[in-house]
């Protein structure tokens, strides 16, 4: 039996972080897998003015190819201003960022959407918004009103396990080339705790797809004071593939946790 999935992600490179595999494989297994992305990304960091200048058109066809990569039928574009990396504001007359709108015209869009592809499953992020980014608190607010009005089944909240992360830290300390790259105590407030994770779910078969999805997303390996998350990931060598991107997490809303994590994105659906 297919089911059909939707992504909802604030950015281009957001989905091949935090989904790709799942994406990856739903696909591979014959799942239609639809992705929605709210902004273009276009306020985001770059290594230059040249690269900043149509950061937002560059960032959408490192988008489509990334999409590409991992199997999607559809990518759908909302076309909401981003809002940054720093505290969103708003001038009179100018653009409102997307975090910043009333959740409900963008839900109501999302959920058409979610109506015209008969979605099985919608994934957003924690209400937290993994690490507080602005627009992907936003994503959560949105993406549960909208599965709301369209009566999408099963919400997932796409995370990170935080215990592991702080594992991976401290292990790249001691690892040459990686040493002080990821302070260890950086995952403290962020992502989920593995006590309220509902879905662990295996994509090592499809590391190649969400690899070469995260290498589509070159303007965002560069910028910034500190090493870029995409950076860091390509630049891991091979015996830390399986381990660290090897399983994508994620909180079933309204899903009680009991036993064992899913390995499933679509076990409440079977």
């Amino acid at each position: 039996m297919s089911f059909t999935l939707v992504a909802f992600h604030a950015h281009p490179d957001d989905e091949s972080l935090l989904t790709g595999g799942t994406l990856a494989r739903a696909a591979a297994e014959g799942h239609r897998v639809v992705l929605v992305t709210a902004t273009a990304g276009e306020a985001g960091l770059a290594d230059d003015a040249s690269t900043r200048s149509g950061l937002g058109e560059r960032r959408l066809a490192e988008l489509d190819r990334a999409a590409a990569a991992l199997g999607c039928a559809r990518v759908v574009l909302l076309g909401y201003p981003d809002s940054g990396s720093d505290t969103p504001t708003s001038s009179p007359g100018g653009p409102v960022p997307f975090a910043l709108l009333d959740p409900a015209g963008p839900a109501a869009r999302l959920a058409a959407v979610l109506d015209e592809e008969r979605a099985d499953v919608l994934t957003v992020y924690d209400e937290h918004g993994g690490y507080g980014h602005a627009d992907h608190v936003q994503v959560h607010r949105v993406g549960v009103l909208a599965a709301e009005l369209a009566g999408t089944p099963v919400v997932l909240e796409a995370t990170v396990d935080r215990d592991l992360l702080g594992r991976i830290a401290r292990l790249m300390e001691v690892i040459p080339g990686l040493a002080r790259l990821v302070p260890p105590g950086r995952f403290a407030n962020c992502y989920t705790a593995r006590s309220d994770l509902t879905h662990r779910v295996d994509v090592r078969r499809h590391l190649g797809a969400k690899r070469a999805a995260l290498a589509a997303h070159h303007s965002q390996t560069g910028g910034g004071r500190s090493i870029r998350t995409v950076a860091l990931l390509l630049r891991l060598p091979r015996p830390l593939l399986g381990p660290v991107l090897g399983h994508e997490w994620f909180r079933e809303r309204g899903r009680p946790r009991a036993g064992a994590l899913l390995d499933d994105v679509f076990e409440t659906l079977r």
